[in-house]
């Protein structure tokens, strides 16, 4: 503190200030720069350097780097480490400290082998930093050479070092290693045993992870906070939220890292309004602050509920709180999505124009917002925005604007897609196969399908759904067969397509055969999709009788889309009957809809119950129901 007071008290001090001061001090005072990241206090020490004359000693000139570094202005130690005759290993570890903090992977591992080029030695402080680059980019083959380096060096005991590797090799994916790693360390604090639990966590393997738990108990660590942390996160991965919740209790004062990892779980299952709940909770305490992931796993929530009220006290509570640059580029697209599901799109745009027009995530979530409110023209039009900004696009940018290309747009894009270094993207093939189904080019769609390396169940379930939307219903039940024996299951999504091909082809026997395969074979339930594909092949093939029986025996209530396509048949092969059930039907199901009455009314006219009729049209007299008006719409030139 009293060192601290001195540095007050000396960065008030003019510039040509030439008081005694000794390079122990200024020693101290660059320090202090490199703890705090003061820049502007580092500076006026340097002055302070050059008017004492020191400015040539290299410990200060090292310190000068480091200080430098630390507070991210790489140009002046770059600068100041050419000046040095000799750098030693402590002026390249502020080189490649900065490299590592801020992922500059290249760079850190140029300037490592650079230094060893040098005959520098490195040490174990030069170590953590290269390995970290390594974990971040999971580049095991760098990471390798560098272990081989710890060893020759004869560091590779260092208890530091050996967390470096230990969490090298687990996020490169090489587990054998890393727990030969931690197996061969004499020393281990806790940071060892957090690193292998995350490790196992990281790979999905929540069972050596938990085993890993136990053996450190056995060693006599407790678990701290971050193993809590990284255990509910192992559970939240493989949707065992509630578990990770009943961890979350043990631990005395959660951290926001604590509430985020849970929101992020459930939200992760589909559980948003839980999700929403924690934040509620954990903001109305007032103990803890919620930080940039923690707004932006809450607003992934408020878009799947379409919850906007919330969502803007969000978006109002981090402008409050956060830098406005910091927050528009961390929560930015979680925010305009938000606003775009909830239909205002507007909002979203207003979103779209404060965010960081770098960052691509940005710029699908905005493609996403238009081609999700219908707005293709205004999707593509951001689309080229994008291109002309050179903004580099990934296979999300292309998935999300396929869908809603014409023929001769997405064309280009096919032919962008096919020089481009998209490679095996099994979902940009996946979009292109949809693309061509929905603008009619089956065969188009067929043969990008035919010439997919590799093809996962959407690829399946996207050309069986094109076949049958053109009505080759075979083609769709060949390909199921095709499916089946590719080893890949179908799931409630393929049987809908194939149930709707042969709804459109008239292949009855064929779906209801499928039908019972779904649920005998596939032990697949039933859904409401597929009880109204079974009604509508069978009404289409004029057996009104039969769906009636298939309606009586559906385990769920039929909707009105059911009992609308027996209506429609029963008009379409004048079954008064039949008609007159299904009427009825959507009365009881709509009753505020006056066109149910209007059409029901018509039928008990038709089946001579006047006095139905009657009734009835009194009944929608009296409760205020007026059909509307049909109207037609012209168009004419733009």
């Amino acid at each position: 503190m009293k060192l601290w007071n001195f540095y007050r008290a000396f960065s008030s001090l003019p510039a040509y200030y030439t008081g005694p001061l000794s390079v122990i001090h200024l020693n101290r005072l660059l320090q202090l720069s490199s703890n705090f990241k003061t820049l502007r206090h580092g500076k006026q020490t340097h002055q302070q350097i050059i008017v004492h004359g020191v400015a040539e000693n290299p410990f200060i000139i090292t310190k000068l780097i480091q200080m430098y570094a630390d507070c991210g202005d790489v140009h002046s130690a770059y600068h100041l480490f050419d000046e040095l005759p000799q750098p030693n290993v402590f002026a390249w570890t502020a080189l490649l400290s900065f490299f590592s903090r801020n992922g500059l992977f290249y760079e850190c591992v140029s300037t490592y082998c650079e230094m060893k080029v040098e005959g520098i030695l490195p040490d174990k402080y030069v170590f953590p930093r290269v390995l970290r680059a390594c974990s971040l980019f999971s580049c095991l083959e760098v990471g390798v050479q560098v272990h081989k380096d710890v060893v020759v060096c004869g560091v590779e005991q260092n208890v530091h070092v050996g967390n470096s590797l230990i969490d090298m090799y687990s996020r490169c994916g090489d587990l054998r290693s890393s727990r030969l790693v931690f197996d061969l360390m004499i020393e281990r604090d806790l940071l060892s045993w957090n690193s292998m639990i995350s490790g196992y966590v990281c790979n999905n393997f929540l069972a050596l992870a938990m085993e890993m738990l136990g053996l450190m108990r056995m060693a006599g660590f407790q678990p701290d906070i971050v193993t809590f942390n990284i255990l509910m996160d192992a559970h939240c991965r493989v949707g065992q939220c509630d578990e990770a919740l009943e961890i979350c209790k043990q631990i005395k004062d959660p951290t926001i890292v604590s509430w985020t990892t849970l929101m992020s779980g459930y939200s992760r299952i589909g559980k948003h309004d839980i999700s929403l709940q924690i934040f509620g909770n954990v903001m109305n305490r007032g103990e803890i602050y919620a930080d940039l992931d923690c707004l932006s796993s809450a607003l992934s929530s408020c878009q799947h509920m379409k919850a906007l009220r919330s969502g803007q006290e969000i978006h109002a509570y981090g402008i409050k709180v956060e830098q406005l640059h910091e927050f528009y580029q961390s929560a930015g697209p979680a925010l305009l999505s938000m606003y775009s599901k909830c239909g205002k799109i507007e909002y979203a745009r207003c979103v779209f124009d404060l965010v960081d027009k770098c960052d691509v995530v940005a710029w699908n979530a905005m493609i996403l917002g238009f081609a999700e409110q219908g707005a293709g023209n205004s999707a593509i039009e951001c689309f080229r925005k994008m291109q002309n900004m050179r903004i580099k696009n990934d296979q999300t940018t292309i998935t999300t604007i396929l869908p809603v290309c014409d023929l001769k747009y997405g064309k280009q894009i096919h032919a962008y897609v096919c020089k481009a270094t998209f490679g095996d993207a099994i979902p940009v093939w996946n979009a292109l196969v949809y693309m061509y189904a929905k603008c009619g080019c089956i065969q188009a769609a067929y043969s990008v399908f035919s010439r997919m390396g590799n093809k996962d169940l959407v690829s399946w379930n996207t050309m069986i759904g094109g076949f049958g939307m053109h009505g080759l219903g075979k083609a769709s039940l060949q390909l199921l067969q095709e499916m089946n024996l590719s080893g890949i299951r179908p799931n409630s999504l393929t049987f809908t397509s194939a149930l709707s091909a042969c709804s459109h082809s008239g292949l009855v026997d064929e779906g209801l055969e499928i039908f019972q395969r779904m649920t005998q074979h596939y032990c697949l339930s039933p859904r409401t999709e597929h009880f109204t594909c079974i009604v509508d092949l069978l009404t289409r093939a004029g057996r009104l009788e039969e769906a009636v029986d298939f309606i009586t025996r559906m385990p769920v209530e039929p909707g009105k889309h059911i009992w609308g396509s027996l209506l429609a048949a029963a008009l379409a092969h004048q079954n008064l009957d039949i008609g007159v059930l299904a009427s009825e039907s959507l009365v009881k199901l709509e009753p505020e809809n006056p066109g149910h009455y209007v059409t029901l009314s018509n039928m008990y006219t038709r089946a001579g119950r006047t006095d139905d009729a009657v009734a009835l049209r009194k009944k929608m007299e009296g409760t205020g129901l007026v059909k509307q008006f049909g109207r037609s719409w012209v168009a004419t030139g733009n």
